[in-house]
C-alpha cells in the first residue's frame, strides 16, 4: 500500500512539472511574438513617415487602408511637429485581430499610432494616428466646440424668429401695395387742351356790298330805319349758329 501511494505521488509531481514547463514555454513564445510585433509596428511608422516626407502618398491610392493611414499621418504632423522617433508601445492580441500601438515622440505633441493587423497577419486592417493633447488643451477644445455648437443653435433660432415675424409683415406690405395701386388707377385723366380756332377778320374794304347788307340787317333787327347809329368795322366768322347761341 505504501509503495502504491509513493508511485502515485511521483506521477503527480511529474504531471505538475510538465504543466509548469508548458505554461513557461507559452509565456516565452507570447513575449517573443509581442516583441516582434512592436518592432514591426515601429518599422511601419518609419516607412509611413518616409513616404509622406517624400510626397509619394498618391502611389498607394490603390490600397485604401494604407492610403488613409498616410493621409491621417500627414494631417497629424501639423500637431506633432517634427517627428522625433518612436518609444515602444503595446500589443493587444485577440482571436479576430492584432492591434499594435506605437508611441510617437514629436517636437510639439506626442502621439500614438494604432496599427491593426488581421489575426493571421495577412495584411493591414487599419492605420490611425491619435494626438496626445494636454488636459488644458482638451478643455480648451471642448469649450470651443461647445461655443460653436451653442452659437450655431442661437443663429438658427434668430433666423427662425425673423422668418416667423416676416409672416405678419408680408400681408401688410401686400395691402399697402394694393392700396397704392388703387389710388393710381383712381386719378382722373386730364383732358387734352382744345385748340381755339383763330378768329379770322375780313377787311371791309374788299366787300362793301356785304357790309351794307349786314348793316341793313342789323338796323332792321333793332327797329331803326337808318344805319347812322352804328358802324360795321369788321366781320368775323362764327362756328356756332344762332340757334346754338340761343
Amino acid at each position: 500500500m505504501k509503495k502504491l501511494l509513493a508511485i502515485l505521488g511521483v506521477i503527480t509531481c511529474m504531471v505538475g512539472l510538465c504543466a509548469c514547463g508548458q505554461e513557461e514555454a507559452k509565456t516565452q513564445t507570447a513575449g517573443a511574438d509581442e516583441e516582434a510585433l512592436l518592432q514591426y509596428g515601429e518599422t511601419t511608422v518609419q516607412q509611413i513617415d518616409t513616404i509622406v516626407s517624400q510626397g509619394a502618398i498618391e502611389q498607394y491610392a490603390a490600397d485604401t487602408v494604407i492610403y488613409n493611414g498616410l493621409l491621417d499621418w500627414q494631417n497629424a504632423l501639423e500637431d506633432i511637429g517634427n517627428f522625433e522617433g518612436t518609444n515602444g508601445g503595446t500589443v493587444d492580441i485577440s482571436d479576430e485581430e492584432i492591434v499594435v500601438s506605437i508611441n510617437i515622440s514629436g517636437s510639439d505633441h506626442n502621439a500614438v499610432m494604432d496599427i491593426v493587423f488581421a489575426a493571421d497577419m495577412s495584411g493591414y486592417e487599419g492605420i490611425s494616428t491619435n494626438i496626445k493633447y494636454t488636459t488644458a488643451e482638451n478643455m480648451g477644445r471642448a469649450a470651443m466646440n461647445t461655443l460653436i455648437g451653442m452659437g450655431t443653435v442661437f443663429v438658427v433660432l434668430i433666423i427662425i424668429s425673423l422668418i416667423i415675424s416676416a409672416f405678419s409683415v408680408i400681408p401688410k406690405l401686400e395691402a399697402k401695395m394694393k392700396k397704392s395701386g388703387k389710388q393710381e388707377t383712381a386719378q382722373p385723366v386730364k383732358a387734352a387742351p382744345v385748340a381755339v380756332p383763330a378768329v379770322v377778320e375780313e377787311e371791309l374794304s374788299d366787300d362793301t356790298e356785304l357790309v351794307a347788307v349786314i348793316a341793313a340787317a342789323i338796323a332792321a333787327y333793332e327797329g331803326s330805319g337808318s344805319t347812322d347809329g352804328f358802324v360795321v368795322r369788321s366781320i368775323r366768322k362764327s362756328n356756332k349758329s344762332k340757334w346754338q347761341n340761343a
